[in-house]
C-alpha cells in the first residue's frame, strides 16, 4: 500500500475539555479502511501528518515534506468515511463533536494540511478550478433581509462573550497592526485604529460616514482624537446598542450617531466613507451596490478606505465556517473588489496588506479564548466550544500560510486634495 501503518497503545490522551478521549467501539479497522486513510492523505496532496484509526493503528505518507509533527485520530469508522466526502467541510463538523481529536498543535497541523492544499490549488487548471467553485456550496446571500440574519447568527452571541476574548479598550473585532512585535493586543488594537485614521487624513470637522461599525470603537476613536463627526451604520443589533451607551456614558453622543440598518440605506453628504471588516459580509454580487452607494454620500473632493479579509484567487470562504460560524462570508480578490471603485470612477490611493497582523491579532485571540474556556462553557455547550476554538485555531492557520489575506484600499474622487503625497505621516511619532 505504500504508506506507513503502525500499531499505538490503548492510552488515552487529554482532550480540550480536559477529560480523556475515549476508543471508539467499532471493529478493528480493516485493509479497505487503511487503504481508504491512505487515499485521503494523497487526495490531501501527502502532507506531513498522521491519521490514527479507532482501534490504534497510525497512517502516514507525507515523510519526503518532513516528519511527521501532528496526529488527526479518527474515533469510529464512520468519521473516516464522512471526512472522504469534502474533507475541508466534514473536519469541522467532526473536530465539533468531538469524532476527530488532535495530537499535537492543532494550528500546526491545519497549516501543514493548507500548504499541500494551496500547492495544489496553484497547479490546478481553469477546468478543475471552475469545477471546484461550481460543485462547492453556495454561500448564504447577502439580500437586505438576509444580511441581517447573517449577522445575527455571528456578531449577537453576546456581548460578554466577545468581551472574554477581544481587546480591553475598543472591543475591536478585526485585525490589529503591530507596530511592534511585542506590542499587547489592546496597544495594537490602538495602533490600527491610529493607521486608519492616519490614511484617512482626518481633520477636524470632517464628516464622516462609517460601513459596519462593530461595537463602535472606531467611531469613538476618530471622534476623540480628530474631532470629526460620525454616522456609523449596523444591523448587529447588540452591538448597536453597546456602541450607543458607551458613547453616551464617554461624552461623545453629539458628536457620533450609531444607526441599525443597512449600508445599502445609507444618507447624507460625506468627506469620508470607511469600512473596516464588513465586506467580508457584503457578498461579490454587491459590490456595485456599495459602490454606487458611496459615490451617492460621498462628496465630490472626498476620500475613503476599505478593511477587509481577501484572497489572491477567486474562492469561497471554507464551507464548515460559511455554514456554522461566518454565514454569507465571502473574502474577495484585488480584482473583485475593483467592481466597487471601477463603476463611480474612483482612484485607488494606496493598498496594503497586513496579513501577518492579523495572523498575531488571532493568536491573541485564541490565547485568551483558551484562558477563559470556564467562562465560554457557561455560556454555550461542549460543541460551540470546540467549533470556535477550531475557528480561531484555523484562521491562524490560513493567514500563516497565505491562504488569506488582509486588505487595506484607500481610494479618492479624483478631484480629492486631501492626502498627502507620501507615506511619512503614517509613521511619524504620535502627539
Amino acid at each position: 500500500m505504500g504508506g506507513q501503518i503502525e500499531m499505538l497503545g490503548q492510552t488515552s490522551r487529554e482532550t480540550l475539555d480536559g477529560a480523556p478521549e475515549q476508543r471508539g467501539s467499532d471493529s478493528p479497522s480493516s485493509q479497505l479502511d487503511r487503504w481508504m486513510a491512505e487515499r485521503l492523505l494523497t487526495v490531501l496532496g501527502r502532507p506531513a501528518v498522521a491519521l490514527r484509526l479507532w482501534d490504534g493503528r497510525r497512517i502516514s505518507i507525507g515523510q519526503q515534506h518532513g516528519a511527521v509533527e501532528v496526529t488527526f485520530c479518527l474515533h469510529d469508522r464512520g468519521a473516516l468515511y464522512r471526512l472522504l466526502n469534502k474533507p475541508t467541510f466534514t473536519f469541522g463538523e467532526l473536530y465539533t463533536t468531538g469524532r476527530l481529536t488532535v495530537e499535537g498543535d492543532l494550528v500546526r497541523g491545519l497549516e501543514i494540511v493548507y500548504r499541500e492544499i494551496l500547492r495544489l490549488d496553484r497547479h490546478a487548471g481553469p477546468v478543475k478550478r471552475f469545477v471546484k467553485r461550481l460543485v462547492a456550496k453556495r454561500p448564504n446571500p447577502n439580500t437586505l433581509s438576509q444580511s441581517r440574519e447573517n449577522i445575527h447568527t455571528h456578531y449577537d452571541l453576546g456581548n460578554d462573550f466577545y468581551k472574554l476574548w477581544l481587546d480591553e479598550d475598543y472591543t475591536q473585532y478585526t485585525c490589529a497592526y503591530y507596530p511592534a512585535v511585542e506590542a499587547t493586543l489592546e496597544q495594537a488594537q490602538a495602533a490600527k485604529l491610529e493607521h486608519v485614521c492616519r490614511k484617512l487624513a482626518l481633520k477636524p470637522g470632517d464628516s464622516v460616514a462609517e460601513a459596519g461599525g462593530g461595537w463602535g470603537g472606531l467611531a469613538r476613536y476618530m471622534v476623540r482624537h480628530y474631532g470629526v463627526t460620525v454616522r456609523s451604520y449596523n444591523i448587529s443589533k447588540e452591538q448597536v446598542a453597546y456602541a450607543r451607551a458607551r458613547a453616551e456614558r464617554e461624552g461623545l453622543g453629539e458628536a457620533v450617531e450609531y444607526i441599525e440598518d443597512d449600508y445599502r440605506n445609507m444618507r447624507g453628504d460625506y468627506d469620508v466613507f470607511v469600512s473596516v471588516g464588513m465586506l467580508e459580509h457584503v457578498g461579490p454580487d454587491n459590490y456595485r451596490t456599495l459602490g454606487a452607494t458611496i459615490d451617492r454620500v460621498l462628496k465630490g473632493d472626498g476620500r475613503g478606505l476599505i478593511h477587509s479579509i481577501g484572497r489572491n484567487f477567486p474562492g469561497r470562504m471554507n464551507e464548515w465556517i460559511e455554514s456554522y460560524i461566518f454565514p454569507g462570508a465571502y473574502p474577495p480578490t484585488l480584482r473583485e473588489m475593483m467592481e466597487i471603485f471601477e463603476p463611480p470612477g474612483f482612484s485607488i490611493v494606496d493598498i496594503e496588506n497586513l496579513r501577518s497582523h492579523y495572523a498575531r491579532t488571532l493568536t491573541h485571540w485564541r490565547a485568551r479564548y483558551e484562558a477563559n474556556l470556564p467562562q465560554v462553557r457557561e455560556m454555550f455547550d461542549e460543541d460551540f466550544v470546540r467549533a470556535w476554538y477550531l475557528y480561531l485555531s484555523g484562521s491562524i492557520s490560513a493567514f500563516t500560510k497565505g491562504q488569506l489575506q488582509l486588505f487595506q484600499v484607500l481610494f479618492q474622487r479624483p478631484a480629492c486634495a486631501a492626502l498627502p503625497p507620501t507615506r511619512d505621516h503614517l509613521y511619524r511619532e504620535q502627539d
